[in-house]
């Protein structure tokens, strides 16, 4: 595992709390550095701060997302709503709000590697089918019309959420609960998922034939 952060005493205490649980943990204290070891280490998670010298947080989220498929935890300050929202956008995984308790971003960090492990619920069959869409929930891998789509692992978990329910409609806090495990949280977090996802799974994302939008209520998977 690896956590980008230049605030020595914050990337200290998270080594150490993450450590006891049984993470190898490294650190990076600028952003270039955190992308190049990133790239070579190819570490199970990246703890990836928004304000970092050299290079930010967003343009190192935004170049390992294009090179590999890392999940990515951000770190944010509190009034960040747009580099929160912007960081969802190009792909991390998560958000963890400063200041926050090393309990819970270790939460957050077993969460995120369960489900990038492939921690979806199970369904009666391995592989889905709706369409040209196809998911393989043992592989951890969706598909359109045969070619590989580059889902997160919360992109997939999403996907694989609605097509294990077809045609029931969710409000954005029930899968905030039941795909992210959050009790509590942005709701924006989900739309900016379910977006990311049209522009993925949909032909033409303006005009969505699977992940449709139910007014009033929030979101359903049409097979």
């Amino acid at each position: 595992m690896l956590v980008v952060e230049d605030d020595p005493t914050l990337a200290e205490v998270v080594q150490t709390y993450l450590g006891r649980e049984g993470y190898e943990v490294e650190i990076a204290v600028d952003g270039e550095a955190g992308l190049e070891r990133a790239l070579v280490a190819q570490p199970d998670l990246v703890v990836l701060d928004l304000m970092l010298p050299l290079l930010d947080g967003l343009e190192v989220c935004r170049r390992l997302r294009s090179s590999a498929p890392i999940p990515v935890i951000m770190l944010t300050a509190r009034g960040e709503e747009d580099d929160r929202i912007a960081g969802l956008e190009l792909g991390a995984d998560d958000y963890v709000t400063k200041p926050f308790s090393p309990r819970e971003l270790t939460a957050r960090v077993k969460a995120v590697l369960r489900r990038a492990s492939g921690g979806v619920a199970a369904a009666p069959s391995p592989t889905i089918r709706a369409g040209a869409i196809s998911l393989d929930l043992v592989a951890h891998e969706a598909c359109r019309d045969g070619e590989l789509l580059a889902l997160t692992a919360k992109e997939f978990d999403l996907l694989a959420h609605f097509m294990t329910h077809p045609r029931r409609a969710f409000r954005r806090d029930e899968l905030l609960e039941q795909v992210w495990g959050w009790q509590y949280g942005d709701t924006a977090t989900v739309t900016v998922h379910l977006r990311r996802l049209r522009e993925k799974v949909e032909v033409d994302p303006s005009a969505p034939r699977h992940l449709c939008t139910v007014r009033g209520v929030g979101y359903r998977f049409e097979p």
